[in-house]
């Protein structure tokens, strides 16, 4: 959760768009706060009434590349995988 003082009183206007309403934060609010255009937020109420506004935590997707260049090709192997390895083929494998 991103928290942000406001020195002084922000006073912000909400739009209407299409059928919704949005609401317009200036760039240098966006900046401080590390906001980008586009990005998912969540928005709750608290008992106080107040309204809280935290970015969505999304979870990074990585390519087969990006996590195999995390391995390490000298590591040793585990046992149980040399076991396996190590198997002689049964049932259908055989064939």
């Amino acid at each position: 959760m991103l928290v942000f003082q406001i020195r002084d009183c922000m006073e912000l206007q909400l739009h209407k768009l299409g059928n919704s309403t949005g609401l317009t934060l200036p760039p240098s609010l966006m900046r401080d706060l590390g906001l980008a255009a586009g990005q998912l937020m969540t928005l709750k109420k608290t008992s106080s009434g107040a309204l809280l506004l935290t970015p969505k935590k999304v979870q990074r997707k990585y390519s087969a590349a990006e996590l195999n260049a995390q391995c390490n090709l000298k590591a040793v192997m585990p046992d149980d995988l040399v076991a396996w390895e190590q198997m002689l083929p049964v049932g259908n494998e055989a064939l």
